[in-house]
């Protein structure tokens, strides 16, 4: 399979979630939703503030126009509503290679599914359309939710780059990588699927429900 010198806006639907390109449309959503410092926690640099979010939005488009990243908005789809973000990232597709970041999920979503469902359709899109051999996660090394959530789906864990970011309050971060690569790709889908139809069938609030993968995940940072 030929692959794309750049990867050109999509939106791809679930049952639960939808991820649509970025865009300044989102904005109001985003700031209505997108405040809560636990969002945050463990992304480099706070988003606490409506001037923050215009600017973390306005980074973001500047990364697509330019074609190193491609951001979406998370919507859920039972009511259109933005309750969070992710993106294609570290793109490197002569190699076959990206990586999936910068995600989150606004808390009263948090275990809806939607977060899983959209790790689904990204993972999905990037094996099965664009033809990746590897895509990868990074997130704090102290974010043990994080590392649980992303071993859980089926993505090996490779390593901890060493004093690889610098937090806002000076904390020098250590960042765990994880990756799935092709051959793993099938039985991660079937998990994912799997995950997605069990929370759908599940009603509201059954905590008997198999776990999500958690909006804390925020990968990319």
């Amino acid at each position: 399979m030929d692959l794309p010198v750049r990867l050109d806006p999509v939106t791809l639907d679930g049952q639960l979630a939808r991820i649509e390109p970025l865009s300044p449309d989102h904005l109001a959503g985003l700031v209505k939703d997108g405040l809560d410092a636990a969002i945050w926690r463990w992304m480099y640099a706070p988003i606490v503030t409506p001037d923050a979010m215009r600017g973390w939005l306005d980074a973001a488009l500047a990364n697509a126009v330019a074609g190193t990243e491609r951001p979406f908005a998370t919507i859920e789809r039972a009511t259109g509503r933005v309750v969070g973000s992710t993106r294609f990232m570290s793109l490197a597709l002569e190699h076959r290679r990206l990586e999936i970041g910068w995600t989150w999920v606004a808390p009263p979503w948090q275990g809806s599914g939607i977060n899983t469902e959209a790790k689904l359709l990204q993972l999905e899109h990037a094996f099965e359309r664009i033809g990746c051999r590897r895509v990868e996660f990074k997130t704090d090394s102290l974010n043990e939710r994080s590392r649980a959530a992303l071993l859980g789906i089926g993505a090996r864990f490779e390593g901890i780059f060493r004093n690889h970011m610098i937090m806002a309050d000076g904390r020098q971060r250590h960042s765990a990588y994880y990756s799935v690569i092709d051959s793993e790709w099938p039985a991660v889908r079937d998990r994912l699927r799997a995950r997605v139809l069990a929370r759908i069938a599940a009603p509201p609030g059954d905590a008997a429900r198999p776990p999500n993968l958690p909006s804390s995940e925020r990968t990319g940072a």
